[in-house]
């Protein structure tokens, strides 16, 4: 009796796809792909992984359902790559009860085209001498944002709301590059919703890539357009398109296609986006400056319930060499939350309870409540930090007083910022 395999297979200048199959014949198969009419001689396929399996007619229909979001057409057996989702069909097919032995997989090291992974080795912050906030500072003064999220706080975050959000629904990542052949050039936004698209029931992803002076990934390529609806994927490249999320053709978009809008708005142009995707009165989950809740061109969205903290604090991001880098993000959103973990963290209690060290008054005998403490019987405004901001305070009868940034004053020397909140 044959043997039966499942493998996967890639042609050498189609590194965004592959093909996934089954055969009799490791052999005569390969070459049955390299003999094809029309294909370039340059062109030739080689394999990427082979397994012998029990039944591979079998396994081959359960790849089919399991990854049918990411083939690129229902008929056919061409599939996104790069080296994520790789890992991912690998991990279904070895763990798969059909699966007897791996035959053959190509190693990390050529997947990712011995392109080196950087490890971390500058100095840590406090070995620079800067804090989180000085970074981001930094960050708001240059054009070219080096901060990119990682695909596990995308997971963490967008794991806390109902699903159902998300279904028949146009999500729209207006500051992101779409699937390329790596993870140099694929936004972790675009593989999340990508690998989700069948379990979210999305109706269709839209990503659109800017093409600045060091894009996403310092890959150069030119802005594009990405779009997936259903089994059908299209990348289009229009003429005189920038690719940002304020040229007319992505506001255009934003207008007329997108239900949700999921992304990582770049830290130096964080105000005008803020502006145009409030304005645009469309759902939104994205990541921002954790101080945004302290800033006045901020403040009144939070005054006039626009927008309001999500679920999780982001520490971490990553740079265009691969290293982690820290900075104090946050998620924001305008989906209602209703019962936060992070109401937890507040201690709403009469004035007298708050513990002598964490009150004081400034100058102006304004009151100042530390480390999530709020007083529950005090009428006149006072003054807090972000943290209670981002854990809920809002949702508890409290409301931002003034869309100014409040600076105290102690023995007249400047305080770090802080907002004024009144209990109605």
């Amino acid at each position: 009796m044959k043997k039966e395999y499942i493998y996967i297979v890639q042609a050498r200048l189609e590194s965004s796809k592959c093909n996934i199959g089954k055969t009799n014949d490791l052999e005569r198969r390969l070459k049955e792909y390299n003999s094809m009419t029309g294909k370039s001689k340059e062109n030739t396929y080689q394999y990427l992984f082979c397994s012998e399996v029990k039944d591979m007619s079998i396994l081959e229909n359960d790849i089919k359902k399991k990854f049918s979001n990411l083939r690129e057409e229902k008929s056919k057996e061409i599939y996104f790559y790069n080296s994520p989702l790789f890992e991912d069909y690998v991990k279904f097919i070895k763990s798969h009860k059909l699966f007897i032995k791996e035959i053959y997989k190509k190693s990390k090291e050529e997947i990712l085209k011995k392109v080196k992974i950087v490890k971390k080795t500058t100095p840590t912050l406090k070995e620079r001498g800067l804090s989180r906030k000085d970074i981001l500072q930094k960050a708001q003064k240059v054009n070219n944002d080096e901060f990119y999220t990682r695909m596990e706080d995308i997971e963490k975050e967008l794991s806390m709301y109902n699903k159902k959000i998300w279904r028949n629904k146009t999500v729209f990542c207006n500051c992101d590059d779409a699937v390329g052949d790596d993870e140099r050039n694929t936004s972790a936004f675009a593989l999340y919703f990508l690998r989700n698209f069948i379990e979210l029931k999305l109706k269709k992803l839209i990503c659109t890539h800017y093409d600045g002076p060091v894009d996403l990934f310092n890959q150069g390529s030119k802005a594009y357009v990405f779009t997936k609806d259903g089994f059908l994927e299209k990348k289009f490249y229009p003429k005189h398109y920038t690719g940002s999320f304020d040229d007319p053709l992505s506001l255009k978009i934003l207008k007329e296609e997108a239900d949700i809008v999921c992304t990582n708005p770049p830290f130096s142009r964080a105000i005008d986006y803020w502006k145009i995707l409030i304005d645009s009165g469309k759902k939104f989950i994205i990541i921002s400056n954790f101080t945004n809740v302290l800033t006045p061109a901020y403040i009144p969205y939070f005054q006039n319930n626009q927008v309001w903290a999500g679920f999780n604090r982001v520490d971490y991001f990553l740079t265009p060499k691969k290293e982690l880098t820290m900075a104090s993000g946050h998620w924001y959103t305008n989906f209602k939350i209703k019962n936060r973990p992070k109401y937890k963290n507040l201690k709403i209690m009469p004035l007298k309870e708050i513990p002598e060290k964490y009150k004081k008054y400034d100058d102006s005998k304004i009151l100042l409540v530390n480390n999530n403490y709020i007083p529950s019987d005090y009428k006149k405004p006072f003054a807090v930090s972000a943290y209670p901001i981002l854990s809920g305070i809002l949702e508890k009868n409290y409301k931002i007083y003034s869309e100014k940034e409040y600076f105290p004053y102690i023995n007249k020397k400047r305080c770090f910022g802080r907002v004024l909140i009144k209990k109605y």
